[in-house]
């Protein structure tokens, strides 16, 4: 019986161990190059879905005061609670960026995410990055645009779809364009997406869809040109980070 205690002791003990061990803290990052400026690669403004991974990471550049990319300096992430980076912190590479993963949080809007790093002086400048999250409503919007909407309304064309903007006589606006959108109230909108451009005196080519959309995906297609609007349709739905 001592012996089975004994072999159990130490049993436990190794287990203590390496739970102790898998724990330990990830060392520090210490930065080898200081920068001045901090910038955009690639990754802001992507639409993704609440609570989900966006579709690509988001990449940023540290430049020096001459405009040079800079290698070893330490970037940190940061965006309101529920918003996760993976990794939250890192090094810029050899082209002077660093790059993370992003998990939206849990509620649709715009999150305000935060790209960090330090000067000579120790003192943090900083880059703003806004992305967009799509909550149920917003992302039946966005399949509805996807169907009925992006050809006229969307410049580029993409392998599913091919731009008919073009070969329109008068321009349609961008869902982004919020400078002319966020002029028009919902019942404005609703109007046009109803009954054509004409119930607005616009043009012609904005054909009806009251007859091929439900009220509540009318509603979930408004819902969704908000949320893209760029100025902001409402400033006071931006979540920022907390420092």
């Amino acid at each position: 019986m001592k012996q089975i205690l004994w072999i159990s002791t130490v049993v436990l003990s190794a287990v203590a161990a390496g739970c102790a061990h898998s724990t330990a803290p990830t060392p520090a990052l210490r930065a080898t190059a200081i920068g001045a400026a901090i910038v955009e690669s690639s990754g802001g403004k992507q639409l993704g879905t609440s609570g989900s991974m966006l579709p690509q990471p988001l990449v940023v550049q540290v430049n020096d005061a001459q405009g040079n990319a800079v290698t070893g300096a330490l970037v940190t992430f940061r965006a309101p609670a529920g918003v996760s980076f993976d990794p939250a912190a890192s090094l810029t590479d050899s082209s002077g960026q660093a790059s993370t993963n992003v998990t939206l949080g849990g509620t649709s809007g715009r999150y305000q995410l935060t790209a960090a790093s330090t000067d000579k002086t120790g003192k943090s400048f900083e880059l703003n990055i806004t992305e967009l999250a799509l909550g149920y409503q917003e992302q039946i919007g966005y399949e509805l645009d996807q169907n009925y909407c992006a050809r006229c309304h969307d410049q580029e064309s993409s392998a599913e779809r091919v731009s008919n903007y073009d070969n329109l006589a008068v321009k349609p606006h961008a869902f982004t364009d919020g400078d002319t959108l966020n002029k028009l109230s919902d019942s404005d909108l609703t109007a046009i997406i109803s009954h054509g451009g004409p119930a607005l005196n616009r043009s012609a080519l904005m054909p009806p869809y009251g007859s091929t959309l439900s009220k509540v995906e009318i509603q979930a297609l408004i819902a969704y040109i908000r949320l893209v609007a760029d100025p902001p349709w409402r400033v006071t739905g931006v979540v920022y980070a907390k420092r």
